[in-house]
């Protein structure tokens, strides 16, 4: 055997160029046998451990293939080292082939380190209070300065430049890095502020009237942040103009456990009167009256009695108004409904008259922020209102319709009619 291979070896040592070949096949044989036992045998023997564990049973870590990035490593080394082993090759392509291996390995070394960097993100996500710090923003950053890096390193590995030249020579290049990278160093800044003060979550319902944005926050990045609408469609906002820009974000109110109402029933003014003593009686068959019509009542009675003589005169006499009663029976029925919030504001208050009416304000908070729940307690409310206004000789204020004008026509002629 061993005279074979000295035959072997002075065979291809007569002939040069056949000594390249076959060495250099050898190497390249070596690289690829590399490649199959880390990829085929090692890797494999790895993910089996790994499956053992709870987390090899998540695919979500291991779809970034950092494992099959690392052992793409292996056959690099392998040409690197053995590349200076192989005889007559000129010097300049040893230089090459081992400047690219270096180049392909540090490239390879920065996707591994950047699929890792996801999986802490993706890891960090799935905890139950990290939508108020997200870290995806500080992940990207980390991702730049790491491709940033391998960038430099892989030109000087090609270039057989040490790095610190091409460090040197970035200086002069500042300000043009300075404009390129304006955005990502402004979403930086923007991102630090963000989280640092707390000003979005992820699952925060905002409103950019300016930008037609509203919707609940989805995702939190370094140069954007993506709202999902109420229309479902999707908005991606620079991260920065949550800085500049004024936003209205509703978390507040979420976590309060009370959504306000602030609604006003429109009253036709002519509607408003003092109630005769008839009235007052058939008010009094309201459960939710009854306490107030009483001390109200005594109330004035009280007052009327110290104006003695001139208390005779009507004009001079404080007297019960119905929209003083169904103003308190408002909040009567307010402070006694069940899906109203009773340790939050409540009130029920007139508004300036306007040529629309008088405006009688109901300001209150449902116990509940559920959105349909909200609409459908702030409708069952002013349902309620709007029937039993006609029990208070009120009416509601609004604008002559087609079939108003065409019954005051109809009433107009028939007047006419019987008068002749």
């Amino acid at each position: 055997m061993k005279e074979q291979f000295e035959q072997w070896q002075k065979l291809l040592s007569e002939h040069p160029d056949m000594d390249t070949i076959v060495k250099l096949a050898v190497l390249l044989l070596g690289a690829w046998i590399a490649n199959f036992v880390v990829k085929k045998i090692l890797m494999r023997g790895v993910l089996t451990v790994i499956s053992y564990t709870p987390a090899g049973h998540d695919k979500q870590l291991f779809e970034r293939n950092i494992i099959a990035r690392l052992a793409n490593v292996v056959p690099a080394l392998v040409i690197t080292y053995g590349i200076s082993s192989v005889p007559n090759l000129p010097e300049e392509v040893v230089v090459v082939v081992n400047n690219v291996c270096t180049a392909f390995i540090i490239l390879t070394i920065g996707r591994a380190i950047s699929g890792i960097l996801t999986v802490v993100n993706t890891v960090y996500e799935r905890q139950p209070d990290a939508h108020e710090k997200p870290i995806k923003g500080y992940i990207q950053v980390v991702k730049i300065a790491i491709y940033a890096v391998a960038t430099i390193l892989v030109v000087a590995a090609l270039i057989d430049k040490s790095p610190v030249i091409l460090l040197s020579g970035l200086g002069a290049m500042a300000a043009v890095l300075m404009l390129v990278f304006q955005d990502t160093l402004l979403s930086l800044v923007a991102s630090v502020q963000i989280t640092s003060n707390d000003i979005i979550r992820v699952g925060d319902w905002v409103e950019m009237p300016n930008l037609n944005v509203d919707g609940d926050v989805i995702d939190i990045a370094l140069h954007t942040v993506k709202v999902q609408n109420w229309d479902k469609t999707i908005s991606t906002i620079p991260t920065k103009r949550f800085i500049s820009d004024p936003f209205k974000n509703w978390r507040g109110m979420q976590e309060s456990g009370g959504r306000r109402v602030k609604r006003s029933l429109m009253l036709d003014q002519n509607s408003v009167h003092f109630l005769s003593d008839d009235e007052r009686k058939e008010l009094n068959r309201f459960r939710l009256l009854k306490d107030y019509l009483a001390s109200k009542q005594k109330e004035i009675d009280e007052w009327n009695q110290k104006l003695k003589d001139e208390g005779k005169e009507p004009v001079n006499t404080r007297r019960i108004s119905n929209i003083g009663t169904f103003r308190a029976y408002v909040r009567a029925y307010l402070q006694s409904h069940p899906r109203v919030h009773q340790e939050m504001t409540l009130m029920v208050r007139q508004l300036n008259p306007t040529a629309d009416g008088l405006p009688l304000e109901i300001y209150c908070f449902t116990a509940t922020t559920e959105w349909v729940e909200y609409e459908g307690i702030q409708s069952d409310i002013f349902d309620h209102l709007i029937s039993i206004l006609p029990e208070f000789g009120l009416r509601v204020f609004q604008h002559p319709s087609g079939v108003d004008m065409r019954e005051m026509v109809t009433e107009i002629k028939q007047n006419r009619h019987i008068d002749t």
